[in-house]
């Protein structure tokens, strides 16, 4: 997973996008983009509190994440082979700190479908941090 900013026009940093990681753990501490933005004692969500979210949410489809005390939103992704934002407004993409395998991270994710957490293949996918403060 790789942390980036996108005014909706720019990329920053826009370096050459990384298109495969392949890496035997969960997000480090030292790498959490929530501690690196924000500071000591902010982080990623886990899988099983993005899972604990989702059980108690009530979510059936897309406002249901904005609608609840959490105000998250469909901010889409950025895609890694282009760099370009695409499913604003329809999707939101929300990373744990969790890995699945070396290819892939747990998410949660949501849509008009309604919301669920899953694993996504490519991690360099672009996808929201929601942080969390212990």
């Amino acid at each position: 997973m790789q942390g980036y900013k996108h005014d909706g026009t720019t990329r920053t940093p826009n370096s050459t996008w990384v298109i495969e990681i392949v890496e035997d753990s969960d997000w480090l501490p030292a790498n959490d983009p929530c501690t690196l933005e924000l500071g000591s004692g902010w982080r990623l969500p886990t899988v099983t509190e993005w899972t604990n979210v989702d059980a108690s949410g009530g979510w059936t489809n897309g406002n249901g994440p904005w609608n609840s005390s959490l105000k998250m939103h469909q901010a889409g992704r950025l895609d890694i082979y282009g760099g370009f934002v695409d499913y604003r407004g329809s999707g939101g993409y929300y990373w744990s700190s969790s890995q699945y395998d070396i290819y892939s991270g747990w998410l949660l994710d949501f849509d008009s479908g309604g919301c669920n957490v899953g694993f996504y293949y490519e991690r360099p996918y672009g996808f929201s941090g929601r942080c969390l403060r212990d």
